[in-house]
């Protein structure tokens, strides 16, 4: 049988490809390389030509079990080609088909239609078979749209990686700047904490914050180099941070009493807006352990939310299971506006969550 990698060495080598209309690259192409993945194309139970939706068809539907896991369009028309991906997505989002993927046969743009909320976030993957080598596009399409990891949930799961992964690097792209800034204008406050760490690795024990400040003082009475560090300075007036405003179209729960939120179809009652903060905290956390760190880049101008530091927030509580602080000191709509920015990090969409007030 032949391998998926000799058939795209023959596409990049073979000027006949190039001229097939669109007809001709859904059968000699895209189906090719679907029957090369393990998919039957003689079976609508596994792909689903011009597949219905709504007014408008899908060229393919990959199927599994009578569910729509992966929808595939096929254009020429590479003049408009945002307007094929914007309407490819939205079919795709309004279905609630994890993944879509438009191609001209050469280029194929792989997206995750229900995560973020712009087209170039819900782009994970581009792959272009004329340039790529064919062992590694072999890969790269075998990984998305082999009929075993999408039929099994892998091939979304990859995608949902690479999403997480850039969501992940651009909040540190942006936050880090903020990072530096704050801890070299606020430098005692990390210091208590570096050598409190660093004590603990040297002894085993780590002491307390009343010990490590006393030391501290001692050090700077003694007029120790670490004076340098810690000088003074003068004291800034902080502006009030800038009262929330509810998203255009969006409730606003300014002097509400919150009764229950819902998460994803379950309903949890609560009796403060602080209370269902870290309920949807809870709730969530557990299930992206290896990422919680990205929350440390969520930020309202120079306010954060969440920290490792247990003297960061003056009304501060530890999120159970980990290491992580949030800020309870939250009005009703800081509260709202934040749980929003956690279901995007995590992949979650806005429509995830509602709330019911009294």
């Amino acid at each position: 049988m032949q391998k998926l990698s000799e058939f795209i060495k023959e596409i990049q080598t073979e000027t006949r490809f190039s001229k097939l209309d669109e007809a001709g690259t859904k059968q000699g192409i895209v189906l090719k390389i679907l029957s090369l993945l393990e998919w039957d194309p003689f079976n609508i139970d596994e792909i689903h030509p011009e597949y219905p939706v709504g007014n408008t068809k899908v060229d393919f539907s990959l199927r599994h079990k009578n569910t729509d896991k992966v929808f595939i369009q096929v254009t020429k028309d590479t003049n408009d080609n945002k307007k094929h991906q914007e309407d490819l997505v939205a079919i795709a989002a309004k279905k609630g088909v994890k993944m879509a993927t438009l191609t001209n046969g050469f280029t194929w743009w792989f997206f995750l239609p229900l995560l973020g909320d712009t087209l170039e976030e819900k782009e994970f993957s581009t792959l272009d078979l004329s340039k790529q080598k064919p062992q590694e596009a072999e890969k790269m399409l075998a990984e998305f749209l082999s009929r075993r990891n999408v039929t099994s949930g892998r091939a979304v799961k990859a995608g949902e990686e690479i999403y997480l992964t850039r969501q992940r690097e651009m909040m540190i792209r942006e936050n880090l700047p903020r990072a530096w800034e704050k801890l070299i204008s606020e430098p005692e406050k990390w210091l208590v904490d570096m050598l409190a760490d660093i004590t603990k690795e040297l002894s085993g024990y780590k002491p307390d914050k009343e010990a490590v400040e006393e030391f501290l003082a001692s050090k700077i009475d003694a007029g120790g180099d670490i004076q340098a560090i810690l000088k003074a300075k003068p004291a800034k007036t902080a502006a009030p941070p800038p009262k929330p405003k509810p998203s255009p179209g969006g409730p606003d729960y300014t002097g509400r009493s919150i009764n229950s939120f819902t998460f994803l179809g379950k309903k949890y009652e609560v009796k403060s807006w602080k209370a269902m903060l870290l309920k949807l905290c809870n709730i969530i956390f557990p299930r992206h352990k290896e990422d919680l760190d990205i929350v440390l880049t969520l930020a309202d101008g120079d306010r954060e939310f969440f920290s490792k530091n247990p003297y960061e927030f003056l009304t501060g509580e530890n999120i159970p299971g980990t290491d992580l602080y949030v800020d309870l000191n939250l009005k009703a709509m800081e509260v709202v506006d934040l749980s929003n920015k956690i279901l995007s990090v995590f992949g979650y969409k806005k429509s995830d969550l509602s709330i019911e007030v009294k």
